[in-house]
């Protein structure tokens, strides 16, 4: 630690010396210890900010793989195509639908229940009553009154009832019509309605015409006659949505394939992501422009990351007849340790073995698994490698934070007691000409030295 001196000149000068520069100089030696420490604090914090992107790099590969090894992943997604679409339309096909071609023929397709009104003269009210029931439910009364004697009151005293049918008015010359359309198709949505007691104030009795009658469709899906209540088909095929759309007395085929696109991108995903990943580990093991090495460069968990991560890629299962290394599926490891893919090998592996390729990202004790189990281990969660690297760099950091927080304390009762006590030889120093003084007319006054004749 470097000397401080006191610079106050003659010791006879009264000038003393100036104490606050003093006490700063000597606290600022003392202070020597927290340069280091604060360097090494900017070394732990940029080491956090590579282990944070390399964490969330490692989220986003975890993120990739699952679409890969999830059973409702990539290789659950299925597609479809039908051979008329004026008859059928493939609407959804979600994970737990099976590929396959299925025939269908559409005799009827399922209609809704709709009756409308005799015309009432504008500015005519209401009077009576008017009963609806729809298919094997409860009849519902609605009773006239002030509140609801005109054609849209009416419509919107209906629809608050919500008794299963929706009510509108329409209007042209002749007057206002009032239409109903029950809310359940098929034939167990028909509307049955009484307005006999339903008149106008022109003294017209109010009726109701049928537009369309509720039917259920009828059609035959791999030789099975069926029927539903709505048009769009939910449950006939697990998994699969279909709606019909049109009749055809010919079989229509519905074709439903494993959506190998689906499986492309996702691999393609994971390829951007492991190689993301890569590039970001091995940026560490150089110096930037200036010379100076990469926070993380020589860091343990490098090589422990890289390590694993090539052993997970070189996973065989050795087993015949199925997928066992990420080469058959087209995907190598270059020169650089980047992944790429041929699309056409993978093309040919789902073709000639998708459950094989499925098998190898999903099931338990396969690639996708144990890179998954990998993964985990090296993240930045619970026990993963990052997550330990990261605790080390905080507990280092709290540590430092927590000496120069004690050594302060420590300094700032030290900077009180110096300041105190160079002040009262301050105070010495500054009256050593004026006791000099004293001493001078003592003396005269004693030896008559020094006094005029």
């Amino acid at each position: 630690m470097p000397v401080v001196g006191i610079n106050f000149g003659s010791a006879t000068s009264g000038t003393g010396f100036d104490v606050t520069s003093t006490v700063n100089s000597i606290m600022t030696n003392m202070r020597a210890p927290e340069t280091a420490w604060a360097t090494r604090t900017t070394a732990l914090q940029s080491q956090d900010t590579v282990l944070s992107t390399l964490g969330t790099d490692m989220s986003s590969l975890a993120s990739a793989l699952a679409t890969l090894t999830s059973f409702d992943g990539a290789f659950a997604q299925k597609e479809g195509a039908t051979s008329d679409s004026r008859v059928v339309s493939l609407t959804d096909a979600t994970s737990i639908s099976s590929a396959g071609t299925h025939t269908l023929t559409v005799s009827q397709l399922a209609t809704t229940s709709q009756q409308h009104s005799s015309a009432v003269a504008s500015g005519a009210t209401l009077s009576g009553s008017l009963s609806i029931q729809v298919g094997s439910g409860t009849a519902n009364t609605i009773t006239i009154d002030s509140t609801n004697n005109t054609m849209s009151t009416l419509a919107k005293s209906i629809n608050d009832l919500d008794v299963g049918v929706t009510a509108t008015v329409i209007t042209d010359s002749s007057g206002s019509y009032l239409s109903l359309t029950s809310n359940t198709s098929g034939a167990s949505g028909n509307m049955t309605l009484d307005t006999s007691g339903l008149t106008d104030s022109n003294g017209n009795n109010v009726s109701m015409t049928a537009t369309a009658a509720g039917a259920d469709a009828a059609y035959t899906l791999d030789g099975i006659a069926l029927t539903s209540n709505s048009n769009t088909i939910t449950s006939a095929l697990p998994g699969l949505t279909f709606q019909l759309v049109g009749t055809s007395s010919t079989n229509v085929t519905m074709e439903i394939v494993n959506d190998t696109g689906s499986i492309s991108t996702a691999l393609n995903n994971f390829i951007s992501a492991y190689n993301t990943l890569t590039t970001a580990l091995s940026g560490q093991e150089t110096k930037d422009s200036s010379g100076n090495a990469e926070p993380l460069f020589g860091d343990q968990v490098l090589s422990l990351i890289q390590s694993q991560l090539s052993t997970a890629l070189a996973f065989s299962t050795g087993n015949s007849g199925k997928t066992s290394n990420l080469a058959q599926l087209g995907i190598t490891v270059g020169t650089n340790g980047q992944l790429s893919l041929d699309t056409s090998a993978l093309s040919s592996a789902l073709a000639s073995n998708f459950t094989g390729v499925s098998n190898f990202f999903m099931n338990v004790g396969d690639f996708g698994q144990n890179l998954n189990t990998v993964l985990s281990g090296l993240g930045n969660s619970g026990n993963g490698a990052l997550a330990l690297r990261v605790a080390q760099n905080t507990s280092e950091e709290s540590a430092l934070a927590d000496n120069k927080t004690k050594l302060e304390a420590r300094l700032a009762t030290y900077q009180t007691s110096l300041t105190t006590e160079l002040n009262a030889a301050n105070e010495i120093l500054q009256a050593i000409p004026q006791q000099l003084n004293e001493i001078k007319q003592i003396y005269a006054a004693i030896t008559g030295y020094g006094q005029s004749s």
